[in-house]
């Protein structure tokens, strides 16, 4: 596998907006920097796995995801990079008019292979295997171990211990497991959840952090500041991120960043962090295909 990521395109940016108190400190770490397709997370999720496949001597990637999942959008596009067969199982009817997102990944050479919600659902008991010989599977968000094992490789770009909380958005919970294994025991780690009613995740989280006896540090999630459910969009989401763009410059996508960012200033404004609080936001990118991030640029 030869891709080459220019890592120290990633940078660390500090912000101060209107609603944030002088006495608490927030940056923001913009991995949606990294890449113009293989952005935010998304790569350190994928990273192990594609090596894996070229290690296995598999000639295709098969993944799962939605009309309009970020995974689907990179993995399509770091298939077409590192020279690899890719294959999506893609939710729901074909439609008669693809999304942006699934438009951009045929265009890249990935094989959209619908299938109906129903069977969606159960996905993960079809040996896939048995249909494609050839392929790699690759779970969906790209939530398995090799997936959090790139995650905890995210704060290495930052080497700075003095952050007292770490926030990011939550999904598939892969990215916040790596997040955890990764992080110093002062620290406090939040997921922002995004999905309505996903209390599974705090057992999903678990089966991908480091094992005992090794200390871990404090971590929650928050499941407060969905708006609505996944990919649900409120006026009051549109209005905070065209707000915080044209404050601090930095887009944010409706269904991640924008969720965590306006959970923070909630959060931030009822006193959940206190004074001489440092905290690192990750921007975990998804800014493709997004109707708020054109309008604001």
């Amino acid at each position: 596998m030869n891709i080459q990521l220019d890592y120290n395109n990633i940078t660390l940016q500090t912000i101060s907006p209107s609603w944030l108190p002088e006495n608490i400190q927030a940056s923001v770490l913009r991995l949606d920097l990294l890449h113009p397709e293989v952005s935010g997370n998304k790569w350190f999720k994928l990273r192990y796995n594609l090596e894996a496949a070229f290690a296995q001597e598999k000639t295709r990637i098969l993944t799962f995801g939605g009309a309009y999942s970020n995974h689907i959008a990179a993995t399509a596009a770091a298939c077409r990079l590192a020279g690899i067969a890719c294959t999506g199982i893609i939710r729901g009817e074909r439609p008669s008019v693809l999304s942006h997102t699934l438009q951009e990944a045929s265009l890249k050479g990935m094989d959209l292979h619908f299938i109906s919600r129903e069977a969606y659902r159960v996905k993960n008991e079809t040996d896939w295997n048995a249909l494609y010989a050839d392929a790699y599977v690759v779970p969906e968000g790209g939530n398995n171990a090799l997936g959090g094992k790139g995650c905890e490789e995210i704060l290495s770009l930052v080497n700075d211990t003095s952050f007292t909380h770490i926030a990011c958005a939550v999904g598939t919970g892969t990215t916040l497991a790596g997040l955890i294994n990764s992080a110093v025991l002062q620290q406090e780690i939040r997921g922002y959840v995004v999905l309505k009613g996903a209390t599974y995740l705090e057992q999903e989280i678990q089966s991908l952090l480091n094992p005992a006896p090794a200390p871990l540090p404090r971590w929650q999630l928050l499941h407060q500041h969905h708006g609505g459910g996944y990919a649900k969009v409120t006026p009051a989401l549109m209005e905070f991120i065209r707000q915080f763009y044209g404050e601090t410059r930095i887009p944010l996508d409706i269904v991640y960043t924008g969720k965590l960012f306006m959970g923070f200033r909630q959060d931030v404004l009822d006193g959940m962090y206190p004074a001489g609080s440092n905290v690192l936001l990750i921007h975990t990118g998804g800014l493709q295909g997004n109707p708020v991030t054109s309008s604001a640029t």
